[in-house]
């Protein structure tokens, strides 16, 4: 008697086996790094953020940290900030650079050139474009000596609660704008040209071949942009610590300038962890609802 021949599903389930065995053998040293530098130390965060964790001591005090945040007028301050200036630096450094990287797409004079002249401030360094930015609006700076020249009142940018969280706002859309546009660009290309010679055949103009070509033919791009630029916002350090250090009266002070303040000025750890938590949340709960409203 011959040895029955192995079933067709017998031979199925060691291919998958065999599959799933060297797929997780091709991801784990992405897996290892992944938890190494992100998960761990996220764990770590949440864990410290419910204890009193400083300088000298470390023990558990379970959520006063959550419940210190809620009652702290500083922090709805913060986070009044941040929120503002998050949407108010997402939405221009996504529809500018678009309709930027539409012109530039054309077959225009010297197209390279303004291709490499928007990207450059997303590779220079954001100290030197701070240091430059803040000079710029200086009391006694180039914008107020132009006002004066125009016979126009200087005005107190950087000291001035109105106008000190519009600088900043205009600094981070500056240097997101090159980024993007090199995403769109990108994405424009990937779009079949076909497309849009068979709408001018039709007869549609600019705006309808945006709407029904150009919007659906950039709706990953858009989802990529759109995500990448929230977490920049959101983790933006360097402009609030060179420009304004969160001044005047706490109007420019962001989540992540006050994690800073706390943690490294007057080692709350705990505290500063609590924040950070928040932050994370926040950033997630925006993060779904851009791809929700994407997807839609």
């Amino acid at each position: 008697m011959f040895p029955n021949p192995p079933s067709k599903k017998t031979n199925f389930l060691q291919t998958l086996r065999q599959s799933n065995l060297m797929a997780w053998l091709f991801l784990a040293p992405a897996l290892i790094l992944l938890t190494i530098f992100l998960f761990a130390p996220i764990l770590s965060l949440l864990y410290i953020s419910f204890t009193n964790g400083n300088l000298v001591s470390s023990r558990w005090i379970g959520l006063a940290n959550y419940k210190r945040l809620l009652i702290d007028a500083d922090f709805k301050q913060i986070i009044f900030n941040t929120l503002y200036f998050a949407i108010a630096t997402i939405i221009p450094s996504i529809i500018i650079p678009l309709f930027l990287s539409i012109l530039v797409n054309q077959k225009i004079i010297l197209r390279e050139f303004f291709r490499t002249a928007y990207f450059i401030p997303s590779i220079t360094s954001l100290v030197a474009m701070g240091l430059g930015f803040r000079w710029l609006f200086q009391n006694n700076g180039p914008i107020n000596d132009l006002l004066s020249q125009l016979h126009i009142n200087p005005i107190p940018w950087l000291n001035s609660t109105t106008w000190a969280m519009p600088i900043l706002i205009i600094f981070s859309t500056w240097r997101q704008i090159g980024f993007n546009l090199v995403v769109f660009l990108a994405g424009l290309q990937a779009i079949p040209q076909n497309r849009y010679e068979a709408a001018e055949l039709d007869g549609a103009d600019f705006w309808q071949k945006f709407y029904y070509i150009t919007l659906p033919g950039l709706q990953s791009t858009l989802i990529f942009a759109t995500i990448t630029t929230a977490i920049f916002t959101f983790r933006s350090f360097e402009q609030v610590y060179i420009i304004t250090n969160g001044g005047p009266s706490n109007s420019t002070n962001l989540l992540s300038y006050y994690m800073y303040e706390q943690a490294f000025r007057q080692f709350n750890f705990g505290y500063a962890a609590a924040s950070t938590s928040i932050l994370l949340i926040i950033a997630l709960i925006l993060v779904t609802i851009q791809l929700t409203i994407w997807r839609d």
